[in-house]
């Protein structure tokens, strides 16, 4: 079965990115929000808010269109 990357539908914070990032590979979503959380504070906010809400954007939702 090949993998996709989506956003997660049942593990999600905000938009479900870091849930999806983290079912992709396979890892506990908790160490992905911890390194989003880092990676926007160490860039100064704006281009770790940017990313995200561009992962956001472009990443479908689990089960959607996307199937």
């Amino acid at each position: 079965m090949e993998k996709k990357l989506t956003r997660s539908s049942n593990d999600k914070k905000l938009f479900g990115v870091c849930g999806g990032v983290a079912e992709y590979f396979d890892v506990d979503p908790t160490l992905v929000r911890v390194g989003i959380l880092a990676l926007t504070i160490f860039t100064g906010l704006i281009p770790g808010l940017i990313l995200y809400f561009c992962m956001a954007l472009l990443m479908p939702e689990k089960g959607g269109y996307n199937k």
